[in-house]
């Protein structure tokens, strides 16, 4: 398996209502020196996680104890800008398993689901709820269930279905990159291949 599959995730969240999120501060420039998705999780938000001393920002919200989980929620348009996979691997490498959000750029989210992130888009509407509850109580788990489509607020229990392509889908259920999902179909590209 490329990377660990996805059913259901009910976690806590990590709030940044930051619109415009895009991929260069997510992963600066500087730290795409390396070829594997190993290590990218120690630069994610860098610049605005550590000041010029590489001392942590506490006003920075991956600095501050009070928020924890697998899940992130970001503003508006996340993941503009440059077309670079390390973004994804950098999300995923420190350890958030979900994005949540009320617009993604589409190459992102494309790079997201291909490394085992399942990107979550949601109305407006919905975001502020999650937001608030948030904010209310840190502690406040989502529950994103990919087999309904689903996420949901527990302590509200409001919920909003999401889209996602059936293939993704299937690839996220089984931990699947393409490569994985080529090779599940060994036996049967063998046989078409026999039957030509």
């Amino acid at each position: 398996m490329a990377y660990d599959s996805f059913s259901v995730l009910t976690s806590t969240a990590v709030p940044m209502p930051i619109e415009n999120v895009d991929t260069d501060q997510i992963i600066p420039a500087r730290f795409l020196k390396a070829t594997e998705r190993k290590g990218f999780g120690d630069n994610l938000f860098r610049d605005w996680r550590y000041d010029k001393n590489d001392q942590p920002k506490a006003d920075f919200v991956l600095n501050n104890p009070t928020y924890s989980g697998k899940i992130l929620v970001g503003g508006k348009n996340f993941g503009s800008g440059s077309s670079r996979e390390h973004a994804a691997w950098a999300i995923y490498d420190y350890g958030f398993r979900c994005v949540v959000s009320s617009f993604f750029a589409d190459i992102f989210r494309g790079n997201a689901i291909n490394v085992g992130i399942l990107p979550v888009q949601v109305s407006p509407e919905f975001l502020h709820q999650i937001f608030e509850a948030i904010e209310k109580d840190p502690k406040t788990e989502l529950v994103v269930d990919l087999p309904s489509q689903t996420i949901t607020i527990s302590a509200t229990g409001a919920s909003e279905s999401f889209a996602i392509n059936g293939y993704k889908k299937h690839n996220l259920l089984n931990g699947f990159d393409d490569i994985d999902y080529l090779q599940a179909m060994k036996s049967e590209i063998a046989a078409f291949a026999t039957n030509r």
